[in-house]
């Protein structure tokens, strides 16, 4: 498989992700949800035809997985392997083709699947899998990169705009619509929004009409390798303002903003998915989801978090923030391998160790420092 198709499917299934929600949702337009679209396949066999229908039966049982962490909530994984076995295409009800290309023995395309919404409900509801599948509000996404020195603001139109045009922005539980920074919008606007100003925040409603809007800033540095995002505006939550660096590995920010703009969009959906989850996640929503305080206090504890790929760094994630006692998480950088961590815990990075050996994660004291890594 290609090094970018390779990309594109882990980046699908990331995005696909739930994050820290619960609880069950129907709405109306709930079924847009159970589509997976412009999903990468390709496959190798014998001959074109044997290789079309073995990318087809892969598709379509990875773009269900997609699904399924698309709507079933992280902290409700483990139970994903009661429908394991389920064959997706008994609940495929419709596929169409993108772009496709073969050769004698090869076949790549993008292909949609739309899977039947009442079925898959009833298989997770048969087996008590907890599922939120109704969509927000759609919210205005501007594309802004801020580079230069001194920095200069512009509207983006290169690799951070097709990192965001590449996702499923229709079908994703956080519908996205992609626009351009106005003329009107000037850099002392963009300093306010980045500077948690209020002022910042009311411009952009009024340029732009509506309240559901967010500025996603991109500052790519070269020198340094790394990219700083920053999403600051109003989505269908609140008030928003979180700020992210990504290592830009070897120097490609093309895969670094594909990268940060799938997170970011994780983002947007876990706030979303936490006040559909019920009362005690609404009043919470405020905080991004990389970010969690209970006020429980505690030695601080700094770690490299090490996983194969964003889905398993999300699952480490959500274990992390799901084990009693941790306060105050931050990750300061993130890469496609490893993330950079911080919080507080009773009994420090020993008493971390003991506490989160039940949940399947080994955190060990290296030459490098401590290094936490699943042990599935």
């Amino acid at each position: 498989m290609h090094a970018r198709r390779s990309l594109a499917i882990v980046l699908w299934v990331w995005m696909a992700t739930a994050h820290l929600c619960a609880g069950l949702a129907f709405a109306a337009g709930a079924d847009s949800a159970y589509t997976i679209a412009n999903y990468p396949v390709d496959a190798t066999a014998a001959n074109a035809v044997a290789a079309k229908q073995q990318a087809l039966a892969d598709g379509q049982q990875a773009a269900f997985r997609s699904l399924l962490k698309r709507i079933v909530p992280v902290t409700a994984y483990k139970q994903l392997t009661r429908v394991k076995d389920i064959k997706a295409a008994n609940l495929i009800s419709g596929v169409t083709v993108r772009s496709e290309k073969n050769s004698a023995t090869d076949y790549l395309a993008n292909l949609d699947f739309s899977f039947q919404a009442d079925a898959v409900r009833a298989e997770l509801s048969r087996q008590s899998i907890p599922f939120v599948d109704e969509q927000a509000p759609p919210v205005g996404l501007i594309t802004v990169l801020l580079q230069g020195n001194p920095p200069a603001v512009t509207n983006d139109t290169g690799l951070w705009r097709r990192a965001w045009t590449g996702l499923d922005l229709k079908h994703t539980i956080t519908p996205v619509t992609v626009q351009d920074l106005k003329p009107e919008i000037h850099a002392d606007t963009v300093s306010m929004l980045l500077a948690g100003d209020g002022n910042g925040l009311r411009i952009l409603n009024d340029e732009y009409g509506t309240k559901l809007i967010v500025m996603a800033v991109a500052e790519p540095d070269m020198v340094a390798k790394k990219l700083t995002v920053t999403l600051a505006g109003q989505d269908a939550v609140g008030p928003l303002l979180l700020k992210r660096t990504y290592r830009m590995t070897n120097g490609d920010l093309g895969y670094t903003s594909e990268l940060a703009a799938v997170i970011a969009l994780g983002v947007l959906e876990g706030r979303w998915k936490a006040i559909k989850s019920g009362p005690a996640q609404q009043a919470s929503t405020g905080a991004p989801v990389w970010s969690a305080s209970t006020g429980a206090g505690g030695e601080v504890v700094r770690f490299t978090a090490s996983f194969v790929d964003p889905g398993q760094w999300n699952e480490i994630r959500a274990q992390l923030l799901d084990t009693p006692g941790v306060d105050a998480l931050e990750i300061a950088t993130v890469s496609d391998r490893d993330a950079d961590v911080s919080l507080r815990f009773p009994g420090g990075a020993r008493g971390l160790a003991d506490a989160l050996g039940a949940r399947g994660l080994s955190l060990a004291n290296t030459s490098g420092g401590w290094v936490l890594r699943p042990n599935y």
